[in-house]
């Protein structure tokens, strides 16, 4: 088996697939592994630490994807629709794609890899349980995302967040809200507390009130209906207009009392639910500052611009976009941890690859399969 591979070519992507570290074991596996020049240096990992370890450096990305019988990406098809035609046209016939695809969109394109007689596994669809969490990249990201954000607030609002005792008089501590308490979430009100600010969060979910505070932050309760918000994946499920509209009028006011705010509701497959107007974000103090995590969704903030900060009546409102490629030395190593232990789920006893769709993993995650798109999965286009 012949693993491959590329530098990705996603705007602004700068993470790779593969570090040097996890090659040898692949090479031990069985496998031979073609790395394209180049693909790991935005990432901090040069051709030559590859090559040290028993990889092949090959020179040109179609070489690797006319050669390889794997080939593990971090972004593919929708998910770099502006390169996958061309990208998809030079796979060897019958290979495998592992990566993250967007597969709730872009249809086409994976029809054009089903026609191709490709197996494509999109990790976005790995499901919530105990054996899938080594290989969940979805949190490995989100982990990353909501550290990133809580030092971008740090960095961006006028103010200290930590209290200080000075001789010019006490600095009072920052006050941080966050929104959203899934992975994001729960390390974003880490990283602000270990700064020093005074953290309250809120989700839809009354579940998570316990971890919020085992993290010593406060959790704002607010008298809605929130029986049906978590689906059974763990998930935030998506609510009614008439449910939102409340949350937002209840939320106004303590946005009103707050320093930064950091946003990271997300629904899979849909655009992320609008929970900060324009009004609201006009009742905050000036200097005050918004991170919306959800910007490449759409965003949380009616006036989120993705890979943009736009001020309005003196509050920021910044759309980080792939926020995971700020830190694509240890996103990469994540990544690459999470998609070579999904590789080796998909060995047998013997090392070879085999598609068993009996495997809840597999059948989650397999969007093409056998000349076709795979209709037990959510697949491309299915929503969106």
């Amino acid at each position: 088996m012949t693993i491959g591979v590329r530098k990705e070519t996603a705007k602004g992507e700068r993470r790779v697939a593969l570090v040097p570290s996890d090659v040898a074991a692949e090479i031990k596996a069985g496998a031979d592994v073609l790395i394209e020049s180049g693909a790991g240096e935005t990432a901090g990992y040069p051709d030559q630490e590859y090559s040290d370890r028993g990889a092949e450096i090959v020179k040109d990305a179609d070489s690797v994807l006319q050669r390889s019988d794997v080939l593990l990406t971090v972004r593919f098809a929708a998910a770099d629709s502006e390169n996958a035609v061309q990208q998809i046209a030079q796979l060897k016939e019958n290979a495998v794609v592992i990566g993250l695809m967007e597969p709730y969109a872009k249809a086409e394109l994976f029809q054009a890899m089903a026609e191709r007689g490709v197996s494509s596994f999109s990790l976005e669809l790995l499901p919530r349980i105990t054996r899938a969490q080594s290989m969940d990249v979805l949190s490995s990201t989100a982990n990353l995302a909501g550290y990133k954000a809580a030092l971008i607030a740090a960095d961006r609002l006028p103010r200290l967040f930590p209290m200080m005792m000075t001789a010019a008089g006490t600095i009072v501590p920052a006050k941080v809200f966050v929104i959203g308490v899934g992975v994001a979430g729960l390390q974003a009100i880490a990283t602000a507390k270990r700064l020093g600010a005074v953290v309250s969060a809120y989700d839809v979910r009354p579940a998570v009130k316990e971890q919020v505070q085992s993290l010593g932050a406060k959790f704002v309760e607010m008298e809605l209906e929130t029986e049906s918000a978590e689906s059974s994946g763990g998930y935030a499920k998506e609510m009614g207009e008439e449910f939102y509209r409340k949350q937002r009028e209840l939320m106004a006011a303590v946005l009103a009392e707050t320093d930064a705010v950091i946003t990271t509701a997300s629904i899979p497959g849909k655009p992320a639910p609008r929970l900060i107007t324009t009004e609201m974000v006009e009742g905050m103090s000036t200097g005050s500052v918004i991170i919306d995590l959800a910007a490449e969704r759409g965003g949380n903030c009616e006036l989120t611009k993705v890979g943009e900060t736009v001020v309005h009546k003196g509050v920021s409102i910044i759309g980080p976009e792939n926020i995971a490629s700020q830190l694509a030395y240890t996103a990469g190593r994540l990544y690459s941890k999470n998609i070579t232990t999904f590789l080796k789920a998909l060995r047998n006893k013997e090392g070879e690859l085999e598609i068993n769709r009996e495997d809840e993993i597999v059948a989650a995650t397999l969007v093409t399969y056998s000349g076709e798109i795979v209709a037990a999965s959510l697949g491309a286009g299915e929503q969106n």
